[in-house]
């Protein structure tokens, strides 16, 4: 279990603190919900965190196998619903892979990406789409 405690700082700003490590986190509502957009919001957070999952799943099958994952990168768009309730809609991440893997290691890190916690979390709530690059 990880602990992390939030507290709300007014002007629609929150700071996070994550138990284990200390690291502090802040957050801002976005420009186009009464925020400055000076911070990620908490929704693109968790956009952020699916792009993260999938990048970690995949460093650790790498690792594993001793594949060089340098330079994978994710860049994820976040589309929110037009009409209340104000909900995430879309999650669209395109993940790209180095080009001296093989085929067959695209393959085998692509069915473990596909399979990262914060997905398999948000299936059936969230519409995602993956792209493998």
């Amino acid at each position: 279990m990880t602990s992390i405690d939030s507290r709300y700082e007014g002007a629609l700003r929150c700071q996070s603190c994550h138990g284990p490590s200390g690291t502090l986190l802040e957050t801002d509502a976005p420009t186009d919900n009464q925020g400055l957009g000076e911070r990620f919001s908490p929704t693109d957070l968790v956009a952020t965190a699916l792009a993260t999952c999938i990048l970690t799943i995949l460093g650790i099958v790498a690792e594993r196998h001793g594949w060089g994952l340098e330079g994978a990168s994710a860049r994820t768009e976040k589309t929110m619903t037009s009409q209340a309730p104000r909900r995430l809609a879309q999650l669209e991440v395109w993940i790209t892979l180095p080009a001296s893997l093989t085929e067959q290691q695209r393959a085998e890190l692509q069915r473990a990406g596909e399979s990262c916690p914060v997905k398999l979390s948000l299936e059936g709530c969230v519409v995602m789409v993956l792209h493998w690059v």
